[in-house]
């Protein structure tokens, strides 16, 4: 009875960490997946999980909990020429921090919302916020929100008579951003593996940067920890039979769950086929984990593999392309019961995707477009068409 006793004290000393509470994770391992001459920064980032208590399955996501960078801070206090050492509270607990950490590790900066905007309003004399906000300019409240952060706004509609304590009010606190995972804990024991595109651009003359993303890129290095916690993610997983086929669609960073399917069906040395399409912009710099995929293709474990590289030919070629090439085996893998996944992009490529899938069954099916379609409602119901699109 006593050994009882004393294994509730002993597990009750073990943190848990959660979303709430994150576990600080050591980065083993941070490299540029693309090669010198492209235009895209694709980031292959491996954390250690010894200590956390995390377990994971493929399809799952994690988050990370980011912090904002120096620069952009610094822009906004000599804007407002406010002291950096102020403490404000931050939330409705009546925490305080110092201005400077509020604004680095606690507060969204990078995104304008309608509502503070609206907010704002009172703050200011400025007749041209007052009029962007009001009803009938919904729409040009909605274009200059898109692309704009809090210190084109501080810009924008001066000058302003609120105090630091009544701007960061205004503010929300910094959400964590969420990846999928790139690695099976059974291929990658005490390990999560990351795949993370850097993101980039200029907007309204100034040059924008992914907090989470860029953070990864420029600010992380072997050795710091990045404040983590995972997600379960119950609509993209792999098929509970290891018999079943797999088609996988994820272009660019969209390879990052199929990895971890990939991984863990090579470790239990499954007798279903795997099919995967990948595509990005060069084959020559974009190839993500172009060594690691040959060599599951030649080991069997990747059935097929079918590539498009857009910018490789005159004309642009995209995965579902591929997938139309192939659409006589494709719809076969689908008759014989295959699940179908996609990851990535939701605005333009899953839509092409979709689409181009209808096509196949209608034409290969010898059917009508609309009963196409009802096939494929059928197998997103049946979790046999499952998709992870951001």
């Amino acid at each position: 009875m006593q050994h009882a006793i004393n294994q509730t004290k002993e597990s009750e000393e073990i943190p848990v960490y959660s979303r709430n509470n994150p576990f600080q994770a050591k980065v083993l391992k941070n490299i540029n997946l693309n090669r010198v001459g492209s235009s895209k920064e694709t980031r292959h980032i491996e954390l250690s999980l010894k200590g956390s208590g995390f377990s994971y399955i493929p399809g799952d996501t994690l988050g990370i909990v980011p912090v904002n960078e120096q620069e952009l801070v610094e822009s906004l206090l000599a804007e407002m020429k406010w002291d950096e050492e102020l403490v404000v509270i931050i939330n409705k607990q009546g925490d305080t921090l110092p201005l400077r950490e509020a604004l680095t590790t606690y507060f969204e900066i990078t995104l304008l919302t309608k509502k503070i905007l609206q907010q704002a309003v009172e703050f200011t004399d400025n007749e041209a916020l007052k009029n962007l906000v009001s009803i009938e300019n919904a729409t040009e409240l909605k274009k200059y929100i898109y692309g704009r952060d809090l210190l084109d706004m501080l810009r924008d509609f001066g000058p302003w008579k609120f105090t630091a304590q009544e701007f960061v009010s205004l503010l929300r606190k910094i959400p964590p951003r969420l990846y999928s995972i790139s690695s099976s804990l059974a291929a990658t024991p005490d390990e999560v593996h990351l795949t993370i595109g850097a993101v980039r651009y200029t907007a309204h003359g100034r040059d924008r940067k992914g907090v989470c993303s860029v953070q990864c890129a420029e600010r992380v290095s072997v050795g710091d920890t990045l404040p983590i916690f995972i997600q379960p993610n119950k609509h993209f997983k792999l098929p509970e039979s290891e018999e079943i086929d797999i088609i996988m669609v994820g272009p660019g960073t969209g390879i990052a769950p199929l990895r971890s399917f990939i991984q863990e069906r090579a470790v239990n040395r499954v007798s279903g086929r795997s099919w995967l399409f990948f595509g990005d912009q060069y084959s020559a710099k974009d190839f993500l984990y172009e060594v690691e995929l040959e060599k599951y293709q030649k080991e069997g474990i990747l059935t097929k593999l079918d590539t498009a590289f857009s910018r490789d030919t005159e004309e642009k070629v995209y995965v579902q392309h591929k997938m139309l090439e192939n659409s006589k085996e494709l719809y076969q893998w689908l008759q014989d019961g295959a699940h179908f996944y996609v990851c990535g992009d939701k605005e333009k490529m899953a839509k092409d995707v979709h689409e181009t899938l209808i096509t196949i069954i209608e034409q290969e099916g010898n059917i009508s477009r609309e009963e196409a379609e009802a096939q494929l409602t059928v197998m997103q119901k049946e979790k046999r068409y499952q998709r992870d699109v951001y």
